[in-house]
């Protein structure tokens, strides 16, 4: 198996990652959103989204 960040073989102990180096690459793109899982928008908007603002909530 090779590293997803730099195809080198992997480590063991930083499987699936070569190197502690790759892995922190990997979870720096998770957390800087270039890493996203696809969802599907809600067509109905809810009820939250369609309260007046204005109109506090009791």
């Amino acid at each position: 198996m090779s590293c997803p960040i730099c195809k080198n073989e992997t480590d063991p102990k930083y499987r699936p990652f070569c190197s502690k180096r790759c892995a922190d690459v990997d979870l720096a793109r998770w957390l800087n959103g270039s890493y996203v899982i696809p969802a599907e928008e809600d067509d109905q908007p809810d009820e939250d989204e369609m309260r007046d603002p204005r109109i506090p909530r009791h």
